[in-house]
């Protein structure tokens, strides 16, 4: 897979290859896209033109922001690529597409999404889990789409199968305004940490 050149911030959104039913799904993602972009915050997502993912795509590359994809080559003949992208990445297997979104990222945002997002939202706060990065997982809770996950997710605590600590992995802002306020300050934190670290 190509290198890529260091970039200010960039923030992984798993969403739906769907518009959903609600017209407030796609004014969400459309309002992060422009919320990114305006921020000088870099898109990295699934790679399609369609649902909730081209939605926001489209919006961060019209307002002048990055937007870089990662596609599937099985996916890549159902003419559903993007092709309007900053940068497009073709893997061979969808685990290097979720590794390779997540690599280059600084934080994991979701949207609202069918089986795909919520593979791709667990599996980033699983690794979270394990040490693999410590990257904030943001959930943008539009119209209360999650509130079924997250009160699994307290019963899977109370169980005893998920401990507090990492059930609070899983930041759920109701609205883009208020997750770009988390992005915001962990930009402005890693942004501290980094500056310290150098020589």
């Amino acid at each position: 897979m190509s290198s890529f050149e260091s970039s200010p911030y960039r923030v992984v959104v798993f969403c739906a290859s769907a518009l959903g039913k609600e017209p407030d799904y796609r004014v969400e993602a459309e309002e992060l896209g422009l919320s990114l972009a305006k921020a000088g915050m870099g898109l990295v997502y699934g790679g399609t033109s369609v649902g909730l993912m081209g939605v926001l795509a489209s919006a961060v590359l019209a307002n002048g922001g990055e937007a870089i994809g990662f596609l599937p080559r099985v996916l890549a003949g159902r003419e559903i690529a993007h092709r309007s992208l900053t940068r497009l990445e073709f893997t061979e297997t969808m685990h290097q597409r979720k590794a390779g979104m997540l690599a280059i990222a600084d934080a994991v945002v979701a949207l609202p999404g069918g089986f795909g997002t919520l593979d791709e939202l667990m599996e980033a706060v699983t690794w979270a889990q394990l040490g693999l990065h410590t990257k904030p997982c943001v959930v943008v809770n539009t119209l209360g789409y999650y509130d079924g996950l997250l009160r699994f997710l307290d019963t899977a605590v109370e169980a005893g199968f998920v401990t507090p600590a990492n059930r609070e992995r899983i930041q759920t802002p109701p609205t883009v305004h208020n997750a770009m306020e988390l992005l915001t300050r962990h930009r402005e934190q890693k942004m501290r940490s980094d500056s310290s670290n150098q020589p």
